[in-house]
């Protein structure tokens, strides 16, 4: 059996009342929301609009992108840079990045495995509540248009029936010679979506694109919003 610990609920409200106020957290301030609810993301960290390289112990090679409230597609603002080799690449990266118009500053991370993408968000639709989407293909995935959904909160069984609905389903079991993903660190990813949109505290979260492997999974983006009920 796949559960969740609990954390996600305990720490989304442990968050908000920290972050009171706020409305929308980009990527780093989401990722630190959803590794204290135990779901794993890349070592990183946030360099300032001063340009202000810390020391640190990542290892490279590295990514560098654009943290701003006000883009809302790094890619098309050609705020990535990946595979950073050394201290002078970096350096170089980070003072482009800079320089794009709304930037705040520029998310350092260690650059995850390649894997099989996904998407994992959800919503409090205006209708149906709650609701828990998944899809294949990460940042294609408007592309594809391969996603399906579940109103929450999920179990396991409906976590596994939502992966299910996808017509891309085989490439997760392994496909012309690919291994097959670890499902159950996909489904507690799910699951613990879900309990996050289900508390209704968050209106809206966005984890695209996340990483699967042979063992483990990564979050590789994410986005959230807060319930407009929240003072």
């Amino acid at each position: 059996m796949i559960a969740t610990d609990g954390s996600a609920l305990k720490n989304t409200a442990s968050f908000l009342e920290k972050n009171k106020g706020k409305k929308v957290f980009v990527e780093h301030e989401a990722k630190r929301f959803l590794k204290n609810a135990g779901l794993p993301v890349p070592n990183g960290m946030l360099v300032g609009k001063d340009g202000y390289i810390p020391s640190s112990n990542l290892a490279y090679p590295l990514a560098a992108k654009v943290s701003s409230s006000k883009i809302t597609s790094k890619s098309d603002v050609g705020g990535i840079r990946l595979g950073l080799k050394n201290d002078v690449e970096l350096k170089k990266a980070v003072s482009e990045l800079l320089k794009i118009e709304y930037a705040e500053g520029v998310l350092v991370e260690e650059m995850a495995h390649e894997g099989i993408e996904v998407i994992i968000g959800g919503v409090i639709d205006k209708q149906f509540g709650p609701v828990v989407m998944f899809g294949l293909g990460g940042v294609f995935v408007e592309l594809f248009k391969d996603i399906a959904f579940a109103l929450a909160p999920l179990k396991e069984k409906d976590a596994f029936w939502l992966i299910q609905q996808v017509k891309g389903y085989k490439l997760l079991e392994g496909f012309r010679g690919k291994a097959a993903v670890d499902k159950d660190a996909l489904i507690k990813t799910i699951l613990t979506v879900s309990e996050i949109v289900a508390s209704g505290h968050v209106e809206e979260i966005d984890l695209n694109p996340v990483a699967l492997y042979q063992k483990g999974a990564m979050i590789l983006d994410a986005k959230m919003k807060v319930s407009s009920k929240e003072k």
